[in-house]
This record gives structure tokens, sequence and C-alpha cells, in this order.
């Protein structure tokens, strides 16, 4: 590694420092124009739109808490996100430990099945989704909600744990059947215990994945009492009439759990990502 640095010369070094400060500031600056542009009334914004707040407020966090019925909102991104992201990691680990440890024939069809989900976006299947959950009697239901999220979570977290547990000496599973364990006790105390680092990867990506999902809950929901955080924001935005005062207030509400989440997770992703998704 010392080599390596004495190798990279100084130009290259500031050109890369250069780099970085500038792909930087374009990341933050519409952040903190956001930020402190939430404490400014519609006026002023319109007035002096790059401006600095003259006189900071909080009218616009308590209008939007209150006429975007963000408190609601945010208990709903909680639920659908959570649960969603559990039974994802769940389903998902178990998925690649029947398709790696198990030794039948079908399992590269099956896993074939998952890959194919790749290909399958939410605005294909929208509308026939849509009609679906209208007869089961899912619409405008959390639960309507909730199945899409790990339906559409489960190809891509599949292929991660499989291509992880495929590395899992199957020694270790032979030695747990040797001493009586079960296959249920051997997924429990062997599978999700070693597979740590995958699972952390498979959960921050789905966790970001569905915090942010829009259209399944704009579509399949119809009350606002089954509005998440983005279908709410979104509500701020009108075609006539825009409050950029509530909607950058929102947009802070709804931006703050997503970077509280991921300064306590970044250490997991990056770990999962070196011992985890790039196993084989």
């Amino acid at each position: 590694m010392q080599k390596l640095n004495r190798d990279i010369s100084a130009g290259w070094r500031l050109f890369a420092y250069v780099f970085l400060i500038f792909f930087t500031l374009i990341t933050l600056m519409p952040l903190l124009w956001m930020l402190y542009s939430s404490f400014k009334l519609q006026g002023e914004i319109m007035m002096y739109p790059l401006a600095l707040p003259k006189e900071p407020t909080f009218k616009n966090y308590q209008d939007a808490w209150s006429i975007g019925h963000m408190g609601i909102a945010a208990i709903n991104s909680i639920l659908y996100t959570g649960i969603g992201t559990f039974f994802t990691v769940l389903f998902s680990l178990a998925a690649g430990f029947a398709l790696t440890k198990f030794n039948y024939a079908s399992a590269k069809w099956y896993y074939a099945a998952f890959t194919l989900g790749l290909l399958i976006t939410v605005n294909s299947v929208i509308a026939p989704l849509f009609i679906m959950e209208t007869r089961m009697g899912l619409y405008d239901t959390r639960i309507g909600v909730i199945l899409p999220y790990i339906a559409f979570g489960l190809p891509m977290a599949v292929l991660l744990a499989t291509s992880y547990i495929r590395g899992i000496p199957d020694s270790l599973i032979e030695a747990a059947v040797i001493d009586g364990a079960s296959y249920i006790q051997i997924f429990l105390k062997v599978i999700i215990i070693v597979s740590t680092p995958v699972m952390a990867t498979i959960t921050v990506l789905t966790f970001l994945r569905n915090w942010n999902e829009f259209i399944l809950v704009f579509i399949l929901t119809s009350g606002e009492h089954m509005r998440s955080l983005p279908v709410s924001i979104n509500a701020f935005a009108g075609r006539l009439n825009v409050n950029y005062g509530m909607q950058f207030a929102a947009l802070v509400i709804g931006t703050i759990p997503m970077i509280l989440f991921y300064i306590g997770a970044h250490n997991m992703v990056i770990k999962g990502f070196g011992e985890g998704a790039l196993k084989e």
C-alpha cells in the first residue's frame, strides 16, 4: 500500500482532492439551500431565493406538520419501511439457504426466477397490481403497501444473500446436523449469525429503497391516514399554487431520518460490501 501511495504523483493527488471537494460541494449545496430556505416565508423565498433568511421562522414547520399530517405520515413511513425491510431480509436469507445448501435439481430455476425479477419495475405492473389489490380488498390498507414492498425488494436481496451463503462451508452445516440440530435451528443459529455482513448490506439497501418509495403508496392508497412521508411532501406541490416554504420544511422533516440512519449505518454497509456482497 505504501509503495502504491508513493507511485501516485502529486498532480494526480491534487486532481483527486479538487474533484472530491467539487463533488462534495455540489452534493451538499442543495441540502444547505433547502435547509435555510425552510426558515424563510413564501414572499422572501420568491424575492430572494438564494439569500439567507433575514428573520428565521419555524412557521413553515408548524404549518407543514399540521396541514400535511406529517406525524401520521412519519409513523406510516416507519411501519412500511421497518416491516418491509425485516421480512425482505428474513425471506432473502431463507431463500439463499434453501437455494445453495439443499442441492435439489430445480434450485437453479428458482434462482433464475428471482434474477428475472430484477427486470420487473413498479411502473410496468402498477395497473394490474392496483386492480388485483382492489378485488382482494387490500386497496388503501397498510398490508396492501407492505406486500409489494417485500416483493420488489426480494430479487436483489436474494441475489446478494445467495452469493454470500454459497461461500459458507458445508462442513459447518454438517456438523450442526450431526449435533442434532434441525434445519430451522441451523438457519436461526448458524446461517443468520454467519451472514451478518450481507444481512447488514441488504438491510441498508432495502431500508433506503423503501423509505424513498413513492408510487406504490401514491397509487395503492387514497386516505391521508395511509400516506407516507414522500407522498405527503408531494401534496405541497400543486399545479397552480406551490408553497415553497412548507415544501422545504416538509423535505427537511423527511430527510432528517435518512441522514441519521446513514450516519449510524454507513460503517455497516461498507463492511457488508467488503465482506458480503462481493464475496463469491
